[in-house]
């Protein structure tokens, strides 16, 4: 059987899959705990001497965190997981010689000689597959209905530290580039000016974009317009 062939397909939002997967900036990150203790319960809930939490890249696979396996990476096209991001629940190979999508696959003919496999795609709130939280057994085997619920919800769990550090990236971007004013501001009364740190008199508008990320837009409150123009009726 020509192995080109069972090479798996592109999910149809391939391109929206890879940007977002970009956008949690976790590819080719260190080990973390918090990870590393899902994929060992995960082994332990399936009783499985091997589980990832693998992610789809372009042209390959990556492990976030693994029990039982030794690299750290392989082609996309050699990836059960691969697979498993075009399904909608956990995809479970019972035997991967007697599946035609697998049986000449390297990782199955070679290390880890994979004959069970069961992963569940981890998946963002819009609904793009990022990869997937799998479990392998060089034995044929089936999941019990129990394990199969274990492991959609560690996959869950997976997505909720994602977000979790995905808005603690964004988060720290901010405070980085956040300004703080603090102490007395000398402040004309009359005008408003402000009065910078060489004595020179600036309108509000321009001390404060030279000390912050902040912009400005022109309105005008409800008070001013009644006051100023009481003929006209502002449509909000």
């Amino acid at each position: 059987m020509d192995a080109l062939l069972m090479k798996p397909p592109l999910p149809e939002n391939e391109e929206a899959r890879l940007a977002a997967l970009r956008r949690y900036q976790i590819l080719d990150t260190a080990p973390e705990d918090c990870y590393n203790d899902i994929v060992a319960l995960a082994a332990h809930l399936i009783d499985a001497p091997i589980a990832a939490i693998s992610l789809i890249d372009a042209d390959r696979q990556w492990f976030k965190a693994r029990v039982g396996l030794t690299e750290i990476s392989t082609p996309r096209e050699q990836a059960f997981c691969a697979h498993t991001i075009l399904q909608n629940d956990v995809m479970e190979v019972q035997d991967a010689r007697a599946d035609s999508r697998f049986a000449d696959n390297a990782l199955v003919a070679g290390d880890p000689r994979i004959r069970f496999y069961a992963g569940a795609p981890l998946v963002t709130p819009v609904g793009e597959a990022l990869g997937s939280i799998c479990v392998i057994d060089q034995h044929p085997r089936k999941l019990t209905p129990e394990q199969k619920d274990s492991l959609k919800g560690l996959a869950r769990m997976v997505m909720r530290n994602l977000e979790y550090r995905s808005v603690c990236a964004e988060l720290a971007s901010v405070a980085a580039n956040l300004k703080t004013l603090s102490g007395l501001l000398p402040i004309c009364s009359w005008c408003k000016k402000v009065r910078n740190d060489d004595g020179y008199w600036q309108h509000v508008e321009t001390y404060i974009k030279n000390h912050s990320d902040a912009d400005f837009t022109n309105g005008i409150c409800p008070e001013c317009q009644k006051s100023r123009f009481p003929t006209i009726k502002v449509i909000r």
